[in-house]
């Protein structure tokens, strides 16, 4: 085996196992950053060895075992015994790791939900659990979070390190919470969760796929572990349903509404519309229910060739006072594009503008989803020029490159058409 096909073989353990891999290293020490550490050498080691003699059978075993004898090595070291006391439970269970790759990861149990909730302890500070559990469990590194959160990557780097550290001086549990401290925990989990999603699919890599199933599959485990609690099956319905479009969009970006529904998975359509049913609650309905909610509306599609637009409307409206945000607000603008009328459309987005100079917010200014959608509604509206203007402002502002080539090709394109929409 070459060190290129090494190589190749150790990224997809990273991508498929990073996170649950630190999880079930840092459960028994509370040490995450002893956890990365000892991974990160773990890989080393199979970038040296696996050339010769080939990948293991059990990869992910192979890792954990090296990873947890390069830990065992470390607390047992004379540094380690003057400035930490030695846990002598974890370290028998490490003695118990015997031939390299005997250790079955999926035997143990999937400990990344119970670090899930360890990242969202109230030790933590609040605006770094999310980042910490995409870095510790779902394997981004810091700059990209940075990006996803605009903050500078030394500035979310220097987060994450103190919320490790803090994580083992506290001592935080590994455990999934009770009932009592859920409602406090839950919420960044999901963000979490569907920050992985989200990322993937802006991706659109090598690893969107593996990413995108990561999110699903955390998604409806925590569902299925909380039962009764109504936005984790949202959040389950949410990413199932739009996982079922992903096909529609492999050569290049479609608009929802264009997509060829031929091309939608029929499977999980159902699937997402069984999960929406089981988040039905007797209160209010949660973000991602109002989401779920959304999705299916537009996977109907799939079976009536239409899009029930004033259902939309109803269900946007609803976000907004749930959960407000500029996205879910522009989405809203779009739809009244085309349950009411492109006037009314965009009167909902200069409105958005007026409120954002008010404040003195460049917010809507550096917003894609705000231009993509007025140069749209322009479009219909026969503004040509402003349209163009428009379109060329998104796609500047767009960091996918599928999505650029669209919205150049449709300022190029653009010509008047007369208002279609108006009352």
């Amino acid at each position: 085996m070459s060190s290129a096909e090494a190589r190749v073989a150790a990224e997809h353990v990273a991508r498929a196992s990073y996170g649950r891999l630190i999880a079930l290293l840092s459960a028994s020490t509370g040490d995450v950053a002893l956890a990365e550490d000892a991974l990160a050498s773990a890989f080393e080691q199979a970038l040296v060895k696996w050339p010769g003699g080939g990948v293991p059978r059990n990869p992910e075993g192979w890792l954990l075992t090296v990873a947890r004898n390069r830990q065992r090595d470390l607390w047992k070291s004379s540094f380690q015994r003057t400035s930490a006391p030695l846990d002598a439970a974890a370290d028998s269970a490490y003695d118990a790791v015997s031939p390299l790759g005997a250790v079955d990861p999926d035997a143990i149990g999937d400990k990344r939900l119970e670090l899930l909730f360890v990242c969202a302890h109230p030790a933590i500070e609040p605006g770094v659990r999310t980042p910490l559990m995409l870095q510790t469990v779902l394997g981004f590194d810091a700059s990209r979070i940075a990006a996803a959160f605009a903050v500078p990557a030394t500035a979310m780097a220097q987060r994450l390190v103190r919320a490790k550290q803090r994580i083992k001086n506290a001592r935080i549990p590994f455990a999934v919470p009770d009932r009592h401290a859920m409602p406090e925990r839950l919420p960044a989990v999901l963000e979490a969760i569907y920050g992985c999603y989200a990322i993937g699919f802006s991706d659109h890599g090598k690893d969107s796929g593996d990413l995108s199933g990561e999110a699903q599959y955390l998604a409806i485990t925590l569902a299925a572990l909380l039962d009764s609690e109504p936005e984790p099956w949202g959040l389950a319905a949410l990413i199932t349903l739009s996982l079922a479009r992903t096909h529609a969009s492999v050569h290049g970006f479609v608009p929802l509404d264009e997509q060829d529904t031929t091309l939608w998975d029929a499977r999980l359509i159902v699937a997402g519309e069984q999960f929406l049913r089981r988040a039905t609650s007797a209160g209010t309905p949660g973000r991602f229910q109002l989401e779920a909610a959304i999705q299916a509306v537009h996977c109907n599609r799939f079976r009536t060739a239409q899009t029930d637009w004033a259902a939309l409307r109803t269900l946007y409206s609803a976000l907004l006072v749930v959960a407000p945000s500029f996205g879910s607000r522009v989405a809203l603008a779009a739809v009244m594009g085309r349950a009411e009328s492109t006037a009314a459309g965009l009167a909902e987005l200069e409105a958005m503008a007026a409120t954002d100079k008010r404040t003195e917010a460049s917010a809507v200014e550096n917003f894609q989803p705000f231009h993509a959608t007025r140069a749209e509604l322009l479009d219909r509206a026969g503004r040509s020029a402003e349209a163009q203007a428009a379109f060329a402002t998104a796609a500047a502002l767009t960091g996918r490159p599928a999505v650029r080539e669209y919205l150049l090709h449709r300022a190029a394109d653009v010509r008047a058409e007369p208002d279609r929409f108006a009352p």
